[in-house]
């Protein structure tokens, strides 16, 4: 009778694990994480407004001069082939800047020679 009740008991076991459903897993951890990323995003957003809100009304300020300053810099841009080429800018006394080239451009040759070194005229 021991060993019938001990098979019973081996054979009422799957059964048993077969019949519980699983359960899903909460959302609510998922939606509490989201809840507290707006939150804090909302935050951020509410302490930096006044703050853009300044850089708006300086940069609208200085609007005139970034445009007269767009072509000189792009033209000092067109001069510099490869910024490493330079050393850092140098402040004279007299308040001139200076930046001076780390090694000297050699001049392009207007006439290329050929293979035997003659120059065509």
């Amino acid at each position: 009778m021991r060993y019938a009740l001990v098979a019973l008991c081996f054979l009422a076991a799957p059964a048993i694990a077969q019949d519980a459903t699983p359960q899903p897993p909460d959302d609510d951890g998922f939606s509490l994480m989201e809840e507290g990323a707006k939150l804090v995003l909302r935050g951020l957003m509410t302490e930096m407004e006044p703050a853009l809100d300044e850089m708006e009304q300086a940069l609208t300020e200085i609007e005139p001069q970034l445009r007269e300053l767009g072509p000189r810099l792009h033209q000092l841009i067109s001069m510099i082939d490869d910024i490493k080429n330079y050393s850092a800018p140098e402040m004279m006394p007299n308040g001139d800047i200076i930046i001076r080239r780390k090694a000297p451009l050699l001049p392009k040759p207007e006439f290329l020679p050929g293979p035997n070194g003659e120059i065509e005229l």
